[in-house]
């Protein structure tokens, strides 16, 4: 009874007793493949003096010697080892018998071989015993190369890769509104919410990426209008599409030598799609991961210059320790009118120095020039005034510095935490300038209670602006940010993610109510 070539690369075999690649793992599609893949590099090994891990004292030297010697019914893994201590299941013991068969076989037709009949007895007596196993194994080959053709021929294509991710998320909030009149209840009730993500991935010569990703989402769960401030909004509120499915983002990364990548953006970009911004456990893309709230995620100057269309990028690596980012994103690349375009139209700028002084502790060094013409920095995470510090439709430059740092303290443990400044400056013909700072510290528990799951608990104050010319869209008070979430994976595929924020003085106002926001996410990735 034979068993095909297939089925010897499968086990990884193509004589008795020899290795078996597929050693306690089930025979799936993806084993089939490499096996496959793999099975021309399994070559006969001509001597036992071969194998590496095979020495002249051990127990079982002469009968591998023999069998080499008297039948050529001996091979290894491409490494030269024979890993003779690893068990062996009865399936994989006799396609390796039946191969050391038809070997015996084939050298007995061509009259290289002399077998006594004791030798013969055994021989048959072997195909017997086996037959079964020898049956079942071609059965379950002939499946797997029956599946196997059908993934060749319905795959997605050879050269891009979907990934997709969905949200679906749980929230509400209590307090009182932080607006004029601090008695107002806030006066919302539990909403469900979902965004879905369909990443298509390509690349052209093995080292670049082409990245296409579509949207789909129903309404957006920004509590600002609910409650009156900007602190209360959330990660995953990033789009709402009303059902459909958008373009939410185009990009394009190519290495340029072996230090610098390139990265070009035909659609929504913001400086923290590029750059290291030292928060792992918090920050996301759109809240499929981490932190509840859009402040905890990075440090708010990231987001100075909102979504823009388009715009360059680029990272430099000076050595392992040291490392240059820089983009240039606008507002209006596809506009040709006066006041728009690649340059004269709004713009944000950014630099950061990235520094690695021991494998466990990083710093960046952050700057962001920025120009918006409607006079709205677009962070979206503090006070009313730290947005529009001189009245939306005012036009502004800024000068942003930040400073982040991340330590790993211990496999279980990590803090992170960043300080943020910005100085605003009017350019319509008045002068004006307002100074507003932001600051946080996060700490980490990755593997909390499960390998995968993550613990958080951060505690910040969200932007404020401390000194304008305009005394009236100065902060009265300070607020400050609370938050803690949990990141349980039930598999690999799916994350439960609970979250709560507690805001105190929100809006940097004390005469406002502090505010209390709960979350419960569901995100399923495949």
């Amino acid at each position: 009874m034979g068993v095909s070539l297939k089925a010897l690369a499968i086990l990884g075999m193509v004589g008795i007793f020899s290795p078996v690649a597929a050693l306690e793992l089930p025979l799936t599609e993806e084993l089939l493949e490499n096996a496959i893949t793999n099975r021309d590099s399994l070559a006969q090994i001509t001597s036992v003096s071969n194998l590496s891990d095979v020495q002249p004292t051990d127990w079982a030297f002469q009968a591998l010697e023999s069998l080499m010697a008297r039948y050529g019914c001996l091979s290894g893994y491409p490494d030269n080892t024979y890993r003779g201590n690893r068990a062996l299941t009865r399936y994989e013991f006799a396609a390796g018998v039946n191969a050391c068969l038809d070997r015996i076989l084939t050298r007995i037709s061509d009259s290289s071989l002399e077998v006594s009949s004791e030798d013969w007895l055994i021989l048959n007596r072997l195909q017997e015993d086996f037959a079964v196993e020898l049956a079942a194994l071609q059965t379950q080959v002939d499946r797997l190369e029956t599946q196997v053709n059908q993934l060749e021929n319905q795959q997605f294509s050879p050269i891009v890769r979907l990934n997709t991710s969905v949200v679906f998320a749980g929230t509400d909030l209590i307090g009182d509104r932080a607006d004029a009149n601090p008695d107002t209840q806030i006066n919302s009730n539990f909403a469900l919410n979902y965004r879905m993500r369909f990443n298509l991935v390509s690349s052209f010569t093995g080292r670049d990426r082409l990245m296409v990703r579509l949207q789909s989402s129903n309404r957006v769960p920004n509590f600002s209008g609910v409650s009156g401030t900007e602190m209360t909004r959330l990660s995953f509120e990033v789009g709402n599409t009303n059902d459909r499915i958008n373009l939410n983002l185009l990009e394009y990364r190519f290495p340029v030598g072996d230090r610098l990548n390139l990265y070009l953006y035909g659609n929504a970009a913001s400086h923290h799609f590029y750059t290291n911004v030292l928060n792992p456990y918090f920050a996301s893309f759109g809240g499929a991961k981490g932190s509840p709230s859009r402040f905890s995620e990075r440090n708010p100057i990231y987001r100075i210059g909102f979504l823009s269309p388009g715009g360059a990028a680029a990272n430099y690596q000076f050595s392992d320790a040291v490392r240059l980012d820089f983009g240039y994103l606008t507002d209006n690349l596809n506009n040709p009118t006066a006041g728009a375009g690649l340059f004269n139209g709004s713009y944000s700028a950014l630099g950061q120095l990235t520094v690695r002084p021991a494998s466990n502790l990083d710093f960046a060094f952050t700057y962001v020039r920025n120009y918006a013409a409607n006079g709205n920095l677009l962070h979206r995470t503090g006070s009313e005034f730290s947005n529009t510090p001189f009245g939306l439709g005012v036009p502004l430059t800024s000068n942003s510095y930040g400073l982040q740092a991340l330590w790993r303290m211990t496999p279980r443990f990590a803090v992170s935490g960043w300080f943020g400044y910005t100085q605003a400056n009017r350019v319509d013909g008045r002068r004006g300038q307002a100074d507003a700072i932001n600051y946080a510290v996060n700490l980490a528990f990755p593997d909390l209670f499960k390998d995968g799951a993550v613990g958080g608990v951060g505690f910040g104050m969200p932007p404020k602006v401390i000194r304008n010319t305009l005394s009236q869209r100065q902060d009265p008070d300070t607020g400050f940010h609370l938050e803690a979430f949990y990141e349980y994976p039930l598999n690999r595929n799916i994350k439960l993610i609970p979250g709560v924020m507690y805001l105190v003085n929100p809006d940097h106002n004390a005469a406002n109510g502090n505010i209390f926001v709960g979350t419960f996410r569901t995100v399923f990735n495949f």
